[in-house]
């Protein structure tokens, strides 16, 4: 007797790990970081999520916590409203997180996604939008590339008085267990 091979689907529960590269672009001439030529560095973290798969639309929610080497750590010098150098130290977090929305279309074992959410990091929450490709190898195991843009609104904490918000941008390569229902 000829059994019909199963299709595949989207839908289901995964965790996941990833890596990759973040970058910012500091442009506050109030401040001048000790290190200022390093506003990049590795990220990687690990993910969890669930997609469910309608036709061909696959839509989902993905939570995921990140380590962060930017390297924005140390001494930074700032010149106050009345033009007084001031020195203080940078107390920067090496972690974020975010809780995403995804929506998207599935090509067979490929899919095409969009994605936006929540992002927060100590003290500063703010959002993110991005996009990604993810390929199913087997119906338990994806690989997926993804770009992010994060905007964080910082307390303004700090002994002085200026902006410490932060946005930058995520390229990162992960790899995904699917628990998938097929």
């Amino acid at each position: 007797m000829f059994a019909p091979a199963p299709v595949f689907t989207w839908t289901g529960f995964y965790v996941g790990v990833n890596a990759g590269y973040g970058w910012s672009e500091d442009d506050n001439d109030a401040v001048d970081f000790a290190d200022d030529d390093n506003d990049g560095g590795f990220i990687g973290g690990a993910q969890v999520g669930y997609n469910h798969q309608i036709s061909s639309f696959v839509v989902g929610l993905e939570g995921d916590i990140q380590y962060v080497d930017f390297g924005r750590e140390g001494v930074f010098n700032f010149t106050d409203e009345n033009g007084n150098i001031l020195e203080g130290e940078l107390e920067s977090s090496d972690w974020f997180g975010t809780v995403r929305a995804r929506a998207g279309v599935a090509f067979g074992q490929a899919l095409i996604y969009a994605t936006g959410g929540f992002a927060f990091a100590d003290d500063a929450t703010g959002w993110t939008v991005g996009g990604g490709l993810e390929y199913a190898f087997t119906n338990n195991l994806s690989a997926k590339i993804e770009g992010l843009y994060v905007s964080l609104d910082a307390d303004n904490n700090n002994d002085f008085d200026f902006d410490n918000d932060v946005d930058f941008g995520v390229v990162r390569a992960g790899l995904n267990f699917r628990f998938g229902t097929y």
